[in-house]
């Protein structure tokens, strides 16, 4: 909020004291008559601070339900001109006609105005949808987590991004916590922020909206959604599952990245480095760069090595895909050659002479013969 608006409110003020002061409305000393009007411009302020935190819908809903009870406050006042009672029924009745309709229909008409489609008037609303798309609410966990700003990045998000004063408020706990992993993530979750902002394909608002009679922040964050008709941008199962039952749409970013990963069917190969032993007997474990589980059968005294596997199945849980496989029986064959080769290679002396059992090697020519282990008895 620039120092132009405070500049008009300022003006607003000085205006309203100095007309009461000049004109004397009510009758009383020029201060006094000053006081009020200074009072009045205060007023006006507050109200429109609380008009400036409502919705486009409930400013158009308030103001025709407004218009829809002053008309009705006209007829009642008209028939009861015409009735024959003492003009100070007929004046009561027709001020409290018009005070009580005119805010029954500001009520009811703020109320039900995030019932009406913005679209339907064409001109500048149908425009600024077409143009901008449904506006997104970014969760406090989603901004913690940081992969936002990536999908942000590679513009599947785009138009309005609505960032909630008090998830703001809530960050800055975080941030500001003496646990220093929770400032940490904190920290993080401002620069997540301040790299949004600097995207010229969006557009981020900070909305002051706020729910003081709601204490939780999901619930808050669901509330926000209905007034400007916004999806929820979250990784937060619960908020999920409770927003998806009220009819708000979410953008989950577990989800997104779950269906980005690459399909795998049974009887296809990968190659996998085995990095620690499964729950069952002889399963050794991998992880695809993506963060799938891999377990595979019979790879327990793999364990830091690099194999060859084949897919057996693939399971989907609720924590992501599994994929169970077992060793590429293919791939070992050579490997087990080469060790049958060497182990061959290893029995034999290094000129390549093989020693048969029971036998001794025949000495070479100009070798020297190995002595006997036993003496030869002396000749008679």
């Amino acid at each position: 909020m620039g120092w132009d608006y405070w500049l008009l409110r300022a003006l607003l003020v000085i205006l309203a004291a100095a007309t009461c002061y000049h004109f004397d409305p009510f009758g009383l000393t020029p201060l006094l008559n000053a006081g009020i009007g200074f009072a009045l411009a205060v007023a006006f302020i507050l109200l429109e601070f609380r008009l400036r935190r409502a919705s486009l819908r409930r400013l158009i809903g308030g103001a025709v339900g407004s218009i829809l009870g002053v008309l009705a406050a006209v007829l009642m006042s008209l028939i009861f001109m015409r009735l024959s009672c003492p003009e100070s029924t007929k004046s009561f009745v027709s001020i409290a006609a018009l005070l009580g309709t005119g805010y029954i229909g500001l009520v009811i008409g703020a109320n039900k105005g995030e019932m009406l489609n913005l679209q339907a008037f064409g001109g500048i609303f149908g425009a600024e949808r077409t143009n901008h798309g449904v506006s997104k609410v970014l969760d406090t966990s989603v901004i913690i987590d940081g992969r936002v700003a990536d999908i942000c990045e590679a513009h599947f998000l785009d138009g309005n991004i609505l960032i909630p004063q008090f998830v703001l408020r809530e960050l800055q706990l975080v941030a500001d916590s003496s646990d220093p992993l929770k400032r940490q993530r904190g920290r993080r979750g401002l620069e997540v922020l301040s790299r949004i902002q600097k995207m010229a394909h969006l557009e981020v608002h900070i909305v002051e909206d706020d729910f003081p009679q709601i204490a939780d922040v999901d619930m808050k964050l669901i509330e926000l959604a209905k007034r400007a008709g916004a999806k929820i941008v979250t990784n937060d199962f619960n908020l999920n599952k409770v927003a998806t039952v009220q009819g708000i749409d979410i953008l989950n970013v577990n989800q997104l990245a779950n269906a980005l990963k690459p399909v795998v069917l049974p009887g296809e190969t990968m190659r996998v480095f085995i990095l620690r032993e499964g729950k069952e007997y002889n399963q050794g474990v991998a992880y695809l760069d993506d963060g799938t589980m891999v377990v595979v059968d019979g790879a327990r005294r793999l364990i830091n090595k690099t194999v060859d596997i084949i897919v057996t199945s693939v399971h989907q849980t609720t924590a992501g895909k599994m994929i169970f496989g077992r060793l590429d029986e293919r791939a070992e064959q050579p490997q087990r050659q080469a060790a049958a080769a060497a182990a061959a290679a290893g029995s034999s002396e290094p000129n390549g002479r093989r020693i048969e059992s029971g036998r001794s090697p025949e000495p070479s020519p100009g070798e020297r013969a190995p002595r006997p282990v036993f003496p030869e008895p002396p000749a008679e």
